[in-house]
């Protein structure tokens, strides 16, 4: 290897390259592993504000946590901080359309999406395979975004639901076996 060469590591008969400089090639990577969506909700000076997220994941049962990791630049995320409380909807299959929508830069991000409110301004989507009432713990950056570490304060799950689930930069569905 000559000098400024980035390495190339051999594992058995797998050859793994150097991470790109190319962010595409880097998502290609991600994309590879399926994740579940959910919508990250609340209500803000009486208006539902929300935004979808696929870096949703459990963290602790005890004490009850979860985290999703937000970019750094979000808008949406500026304006949800500082809610007390916080609606997480884990999306159900169904719901590809109301995750398009909530992922909009623009315009009404809850046209056509059926959504509740609650005590302490939470937002919850209707039909979804579980809801969980939470607040932020903690926020850690980490490169272009910021870990949110979140308190479960009370959740309910509908078992009947199945997850979207986003795959290769597209929405699929479980399959069983």
């Amino acid at each position: 290897m000559t000098t400024g060469q980035q390495p190339t590591y051999w594992i058995e008969m797998i050859e793994i390259d150097s991470v790109p400089r190319d962010e595409a090639h880097l998502r290609q990577a991600y994309a590879c592993f399926p994740s579940g969506v959910t919508a990250v909700c609340a209500l803000i000076d009486g208006e539902p504000v929300g935004m979808a997220a696929s870096s949703f994941t459990s963290v602790s049962l005890d004490p009850p946590l979860v985290s999703v990791c937000v970019r750094n630049v979000s808008a949406t995320w500026r304006r949800l901080r500082g809610s007390s409380r916080l609606g997480v909807s884990v999306l159900a299959e169904d719901h590809d359309m109301a995750c398009r929508t909530l992922s909009l830069k623009d315009g009404d991000r809850f046209a056509g999406i059926a959504w509740e409110s609650g005590p302490d301004g939470v937002v919850l989507v209707n039909g979804s395979a579980a809801w969980l009432v939470c607040s932020v713990r903690e926020e850690v950056p980490a490169g272009d975004h910021v870990i949110v570490v979140m308190s479960v304060h009370g959740l309910q799950t509908d078992f009947g639901a199945a997850p979207l689930v986003f795959h290769g930069s597209r929405f699929r569905r479980l399959a069983e076996f």
